[in-house]
């Protein structure tokens, strides 16, 4: 095995697609531990519509930031980098590889490459883009987004408000495009050994593994989960799938069979942005349905022998 450097083994791939199991049996076969980088995991009051490791599984092997933080807390990539670079630093004191696995692409990127120098931008002028979001509609921001950055127009959540608006307040407080601060930081960190393993799999798999997922959480009581959550539904770590669908049920917006449904086509949706960002990725070891977990082992083996 290498000894120059330190390793870390990157699982990615979409929702539903079998990090998490996958990741626990890696890390069992390496005795190492697991990085999460599903940002939607490290919220403690969000358990069964994020997918979250059980309790079994996160007492066989140590998970780091998985309920970590509470949906009130403020947080950023910038300070999960911060915490992730922290704790590697320590762990590789003792240990030679560690596993990073996750579906939310940018708290990837942060750790396999680094952080933009994106300029930051003052409080009240993030407050004028909230009080125009109330006024307005999220729709008025992305048409300003569009006239400013196409590009982020084009490649971003546009019914997430809190990607809209930082997009436009970066480009507009510093009248360059957001996304031209995203162009210069391709290359991988130097200091560590990076593996990557991807799951690629047909489409007519996941979405059958999606429609499974949706409805077993609603079986083990999401909507109880929800209801609890009902008094913060405005906080942008509820805006997310699963839980907003449902805030509209609750609302009597939709019924619950049309919930359920709506979850499962944005989910689906989900995933294809997933799979976008990862694409991106140079020298991935991709795997489809047809390889099982123990012959993924056997090439992580062979890789880093």
């Amino acid at each position: 095995m290498k000894i120059n450097k330190k390793k870390l083994i990157v699982i990615i791939g979409p929702t539903a697609s079998g990090k998490t199991d996958l990741a626990i049996k890696v890390a069992s076969e390496f005795k190492s531990e697991i990085i999460s980088a599903d940002s939607r995991q490290f919220y403690k009051e969000l358990n069964i519509g994020t997918a979250k490791p059980s309790k079994y599984e996160l007492s066989t092997i140590n998970h780091h930031f998985i309920n970590n933080l509470s949906i009130i807390d403020d947080y950023t990539v910038g300070k999960y980098k911060e915490e992730v670079e922290e704790f590697l630093e320590e762990y590789f004191k003792s240990n030679d590889i560690a596993i990073l696995v996750g579906g939310s692409g940018l708290f990837i990127d942060v750790i396999i490459k680094g952080i933009d120098n994106v300029p930051k931008v003052p409080k009240e002028f993030r407050e004028e883009l909230n009080d125009s979001l109330k006024i307005n509609g999220l729709s008025s921001l992305a048409i300003n987004l569009k006239e400013v950055d196409p590009e982020s127009h084009e490649n971003i959540d546009l019914k997430n408000p809190h990607r809209v608006i930082r997009a436009l307040e970066v480009s507009l407080y510093t009248k360059k495009p957001y996304s031209s601060y995203h162009k210069g930081n391709n290359d991988l960190r130097k200091d560590i050994d990076l593996y990557f393993i991807g799951y690629n799999l047909s489409k007519e798999i996941l979405y059958s593994r999606i429609d499974k997922r949706v409805d077993l959480m609603i079986e083990n009581g999401l909507v109880d989960e929800v209801k609890r959550l009902t008094d913060y539904k405005k906080l942008n770590a509820l805006n997310t799938v699963g839980y907003k669908e449902l805030f509209h049920f609750l609302n009597q917006d939709l019924n619950l069979d049309e919930a359920i449904e709506l979850i499962k086509g944005n989910t689906r949706k989900y995933s294809k942005r997933q799979m976008t960002w990862f694409k991106k990725y140079n020298d991935v070891n991709w795997f489809d349905e047809s390889i099982n977990d123990n012959q993924i082992i056997n090439k992580i083996k062979k890789l880093i022998i």
